[in-house]
């Protein structure tokens, strides 16, 4: 009770919080265009640069630090509770859309089995496994830190890769859809499908360097990539818990215990020779 008590008497963190928001949301957003490609640049990205400045200043104390984990927390369910009013609203639209949609979130357990081996090759322990499981955004920070904690060696890998995605993903996203929708021969609505990964700000940054691209196709890109990534909000946490954690848990021992076994058998021969 005095934890929470004291969590919402610090007035330093709301007041720094607050402020970051109005300036961030001040400054809004900006287009840049990069050939049929996008960068797109969000108040959240300003918020993230400034948080951490912010945190290397004296206004920033060890208390403020501890107090803004469990916000983090509180702030990630009360955006997943949002995205389950979203869904319960637009189910019919859900049942409507074709199997594509439906079974396009697999696609992202493509991660694991791509980036899981090279993250133990570089030596990355559990991190690893927050960091490949998902793509980590808000759903999968929301499991790893419900399951393992926000200070484990998995919540730390996952808050990573969702501030390098918060950095990088809409640059990533907004540049690589609009040049392999104007250089490959797949239709354009594919990449609008493709452009829903959970992620607000990279559907809107992909989508848009699409719409650049090709913009007679406007409605059906809004359409699609809305309908994907409301899709993917929903199915994802589901595919996240059931599928994508176990199996990236699965998949970590194996790894990790055929690459001590070759630690092993290296130590033996170089002790024999």
């Amino acid at each position: 009770m005095n934890i929470t008590q004291n969590l919402w008497k610090d007035w330093r963190l709301h007041v720094i919080v607050l402020a970051i928001v109005l300036l961030t949301e001040r400054i809004g957003s900006f287009n840049i265009s990069v050939g049929p490609g996008v960068i797109l640049l969000l108040p959240m990205l300003y918020a993230m640069v400034v948080g951490i400045g912010i945190y290397f200043t004296p206004l920033i104390k060890e208390k403020q630090s501890k107090s803004a984990e469990s916000l983090v927390f509180l702030a990630v369910c009360l955006l997943i509770a949002r995205f389950g009013v979203v869904a319960g609203a637009s189910l019919p639209k859900l049942i409507e859309v074709g199997p594509a949609l439906l079974l396009q979130e697999l696609g992202n357990l493509g991660t694991i089995f791509l980036a899981l081996p090279i993250a133990v090759a570089l030596g990355l322990k559990r991190e690893s496994i927050g960091m490949t499981f998902s793509t980590g955004r808000e759903g999968g920070v929301a499991i790893i830190v419900d399951k393992f904690g926000l200070n484990s060696p998995e919540g730390r890998g996952v808050m990573a890769m969702y501030i390098f995605g918060t950095f990088f993903g809409s640059i990533f996203m907004g540049l690589i859809s609009g040049f392999l929708a104007t250089i490959t021969p797949l239709h354009p609505l594919s990449f609008a499908m493709a452009s829903g990964i959970g992620s607000g700000s990279m559907m809107a940054a992909s989508s848009g360097s699409l719409i650049g691209a090709f913009p007679q196709l406007e409605n059906d890109i809004i359409a699609f990539a809305s309908a994907s990534n409301l899709i993917t909000i929903c199915t994802g946490l589901f595919v996240s818990i059931f599928v994508a954690l176990p199996l990236t848990e699965k998949l970590y021992g194996l790894l990790t215990r055929r690459k001590q076994i070759h630690a092993n058998i290296k130590e033996k021969n170089n002790v024999g020779g």
